[in-house]
């Protein structure tokens, strides 16, 4: 239970997020470098125009002179202490100007971007990534799968050949081979990983399907005149799915794993897409300084997200296990 309430929590971040965090620019990429690297609960004022809430400045103070406001921005030292600038940043109509405060709760990176809306941000991508490539292992492995079991003979043997040489290929070479052939991408990590996931569904649909067919409503199915399809889609396939849905749960975990380390290494979403791998490629050379949770943070979020999904798989497994009920 708690890993599907957590799976539907980064739902409704991936579909919301961009209305309710703190940076809510495409892919959270909003640069500050005079605030980068602040600690947890950092608070600054900034000012903002009316007319492009977007835009905002830090600033340490400001100061309405007339039609004028005049502000002294942020800039950090290499103490760590905040400063003030010299030069002066001088909005004119200052009716149009909004003083205000943010908090970034998890603090900022490098580049002083907020970390915990690119945390948000980068949970759309890992649900996005995984779920396209679960669809794409699905059509592929079910097709396949279903072919082979169902018809035997030839068919079996030519897709049992080329199931077994894909097997024999470690899945992370694969991957990346694709990568490499077709160029990195966030959307060429779809079909990279969905390419290579289809193998264990095929199998186990396949091995399904054998002991589904030789069932007497299949014999009698056939006796009535049905055709192969009809019989495939109607009588054979939903009584094969339960496997195969624990199996979409796995896989979902895997997606979002192998989709990190791709990241990690670069062959991934590209910056800035805010995957959490990269945000973990980023902040790895702080793990032995006090900002090592820069990239301990992801890292959780991408430990609790596949803990979930593997959970779920779990409990559908024991709820669709006929021998348990």
């Amino acid at each position: 239970m708690a890993g599907l309430f957590f799976i539907l929590l980064m739902i409704l971040v991936s579909a919301f997020g961009s209305f309710i965090r703190l940076d809510k620019t495409e892919n959270a990429n909003d640069q500050k470098l005079s605030l980068a690297l602040c600690k947890p609960g950092f608070q600054v004022q900034f000012v903002s125009l009316k007319s492009d809430a977007e835009e905002w400045f830090p600033i340490s103070k400001s100061e309405s002179i007339g039609d004028t406001l005049h502000t002294e921005l942020f800039e950090k030292n290499g103490s760590g202490e905040m400063r003030k600038f010299a030069m002066k940043d001088l909005v004119e109509n200052s009716d149009g100007a909004v003083v205000s405060k943010k908090k970034f709760w998890l603090g900022t990176d490098k580049y002083g971007r907020d970390v915990l809306s690119r945390l948000m941000a980068g949970a759309s991508v890992s649900l996005l990534v995984g779920s396209i490539a679960v669809i794409i292992s699905l059509i592929l492995g079910v097709t396949l799968g279903l072919w082979a079991g169902y018809f035997k003979g030839w068919v079996d043997a030519l897709i049992s050949y080329f199931i077994q040489v894909v097997w024999a290929i470690p899945t992370l070479l694969l991957v990346m081979a694709i990568c490499f052939a077709f160029g990195t991408g966030f959307w060429k990590v779809f079909v990279a990983v969905g390419l290579t996931m289809w193998v264990e569904v095929a199998r186990i649909t396949r091995g399904q399907v054998l002991g589904v067919r030789e069932k007497e409503y299949i014999e009698a199915a056939k006796a009535i005149g049905n055709s192969s399809s009809r019989i495939i889609f109607k009588h054979v396939l939903p009584n094969v799915l339960s496997p195969i849905i624990v199996m979409s749960a796995a896989n979902f975990a895997s997606a979002i794993l192998m989709e990190a380390g791709l990241s990690f290494l670069g062959l991934g979403a590209q910056i800035p897409t805010p995957s959490w791998g990269n945000m973990i490629r980023e902040s790895y050379s702080y793990l032995t300084t006090d900002m090592a949770y820069l990239a301990f943070l992801p890292g959780i979020c991408i430990m609790l997200l596949v803990l979930s999904f593997m959970m779920v798989g779990n409990g559908l497994r024991d709820a669709l296990d006929v021998r348990e009920n």
